[in-house]
């Protein structure tokens, strides 16, 4: 007997022999079979998906999930277009906290209101009160006089972490601005947080992925660095999948500020890791250890992206920088290598490109390794001469699609027309025999994944302009890139990823097909249901009562077109 079988569903396997199906079953939390293998098989439940569409479950192959659950609690400036509409925003904040409260803000843009908030109206808007508001870049943050005194930076007795820069006026006053490794000098004051709080803001994540379609994605960076939200951070996931609040399966990156010396017998060539040798792939198919991440360079937003060419009108980012002293960082990428980590090297700019192309290159020459699958985060800047590097190194690109609706108006003038051309390629990639995994960066960007199928497909900016339309890709390919795609970038493409029998019952039931409604409605079909090893981590209200047991189909929305 089967656990669970779809009926009367127009199911959108991503499996190129089987496309098609319009049943299928599931048991022990796997695809047993479709159509004519499970028809006849009685089941425990039944769903009657009145004609809804069946997909894979949407991955995320690049986001920050501890660091957005956070963000829903704090101000949320990422609509605010003026600055003195940021002003008042905190000054409302403020009167309803008490005296010695911080006011946290999240997702504010220069780019938007024209210029950084300056610390001494923050000081009138929070009446004394410590104000840290974070860039939606997250490389680079807006605090008062009161965090700048905490830190030791107005009496001179704080040092800059290298890679950071504490901004200052022509009188060299600092106006509050922190950018890059800078920040640390702030998150040193309030971090690490509890593993209680982290659980909380995962647990919170996790009910909105759910709601998305989401059933697996990649923590972009935790633990120690430059978003980590406390050492002991793994052990909040543990907790949430403890009290199961964790919905989604989850692969964590362990930021490259994690590794250390390590003793080891001399034949492993094992230098540098984390205690007892744990690496990719350490745990199972809900919670494991993914890639190590490594921070290269800052943000294309922030203009602090390495780049070999200056940036256009911004003559004071000049060409970026690095996060850390690029013969460190180079060596960071070989350690991880060699102690057996898929290494995620964050490289936005073409320069930290080149260095991270040249660091998978010398760590497989050192001790090669097939088909491992290393990642270039971001890949925002890609030159025509580095697209054949990547497909000789098998590098797997990560680039984020809905940046170009979201800031791509801004960063296309960073980088000039000939750059934007370049910019979160997708075809390019595909065209030289790479796989591109869906990815969102949230909180950075909105992170449902059937927005950035549209932006995959579209390449449309925010004000209507179309970014690099030659880097357009169908509906099918945008699929594909955040269900199979974003399998296997993860090496899971034979436990999920497609609804194929023997993998992981993880899909999704939309209100219409993405592959056949124009491309300016993908991002705004609804998400009716979603299942993960066959159980419903969303949706079940509108299941319960209606589509069990051929009690009828599920009742969709007014709005769900060709049902």
């Amino acid at each position: 007997m089967l656990d669970l079988k779809l009926r009367n569903a127009r199911i959108r396997t991503v499996d190129d022999d089987r496309p098609r199906a319009h049943t299928l079953g599931v048991f022990a939390g796997r695809i047993l079979g479709l159509d004519e293998d499970v028809a006849d098989l009685p089941a425990r439940t039944t769903i009657d998906c009145g004609g809804a569409v069946v997909v894979p479950g949407f991955g995320d192959a690049h986001n920050h999930m501890a660091w957005y659950g956070q963000s829903l609690g704090e101000l949320d400036l990422e609509g605010v277009a003026t600055l003195p509409a940021l002003y008042d925003a905190v000054a409302r904040r403020a009167a309803e906290l008490p005296p010695d409260a911080w006011v946290l803000g999240s997702g504010y843009d220069d780019t938007v209101m024209g210029a950084h908030p300056h610390r001494a109206e923050l000081d009138r808007a929070a009446g004394g009160r410590p104000v840290w508001l974070k860039h939606r870049s997250g490389h680079m943050c807006a605090v008062n006089s009161e965090v700048l005194r905490r830190a030791g930076v107005l009496d001179g007795g704080a040092r800059v972490p290298e890679g950071g820069v504490v901004v200052r006026d022509a009188d060299g006053e600092p106006t509050g601005l922190l950018q890059e490794q800078a920040q640390s000098l702030v998150s040193a004051l309030v971090m690490p947080y509890s593993v209680e709080e982290l659980a909380e803001a995962v647990g919170r994540a996790s009910r909105i992925y759910a709601a998305e379609g989401l059933t697996h994605v990649v923590e972009a960076g935790m633990g120690r660095g430059l978003i980590g939200r406390s050492p002991v951070e793994a052990a909040a996931y543990q907790l949430a999948r403890d009290r199961g609040t964790l919905l989604t399966r989850v692969e964590l990156m362990p930021a490259g500020d994690n590794l250390h010396p390590l003793e080891s017998h001399a034949d492993d060539g094992i230098d540098v890791g984390l205690d007892l040798g744990l690496r990719t792939g350490f745990g199972d198919d809900r919670l494991r250890l993914g890639p190590m991440k490594i921070w290269l360079d800052g943000s294309l937003i922030g203009r602090t992206a390495a780049v070999s060419e200056p940036f256009c009108g911004h003559h004071a980012h000049g060409s970026g920088y690095f996060q850390d002293d690029p013969e460190r960082m180079r060596r960071l990428v070989i350690d991880a290598h060699r102690a057996g980590w898929r290494v995620a090297a964050h490289a936005i700019g073409d320069e930290a490109i080149d260095l991270a192309l040249a660091a998978f290159a010398e760590a497989q020459q050192s001790l090669p390794r097939r088909d491992v699958r290393h990642r270039i985060e971001h890949s925002a800047v890609v030159r025509p001469d580095q697209l054949d590097r990547y497909a000789e190194l098998g590098v797997v690109p990560v680039p984020q699609a809905h940046f170009l609706y979201a800031v791509g108006d801004t960063m296309s003038e960073a980088l000039g027309p000939e750059r934007t051309r370049w910019m979160y390629r997708h075809r390019s990639f595909l065209d030289h025999g790479l796989r591109v995994p869906g990815s969102s960066d949230r909180p950075v960007a909105p992170g449902a994944p059937l927005l950035g199928m549209q932006s995959m497909v579209e390449r449309r900016t925010a004000s209507g302009a179309v970014l690099a339309p030659q880097e357009r890709v169908t509906a099918e390919e945008a699929l594909r890139a955040y269900t199979l795609d974003a399998a296997w970038a993860s090496h899971d493409e034979h436990r999920r990823g497609s609804l194929t029998p023997g993998k992981a019952a993880d899909f999704v039931l939309l209100a219409d097909d993405p592959l056949d409604v124009d491309s300016g409605q993908i991002g705004g079909i609804h998400v009716l249901a979603t299942f993960v090893a066959g159980e419903c981590v969303h949706g079940a209200d509108l299941i319960a009562g209606h589509g069990l047991a051929g009690d009828g189909p599920i009742p969709l929305p007014p709005n769900a077109a060709g049902l």
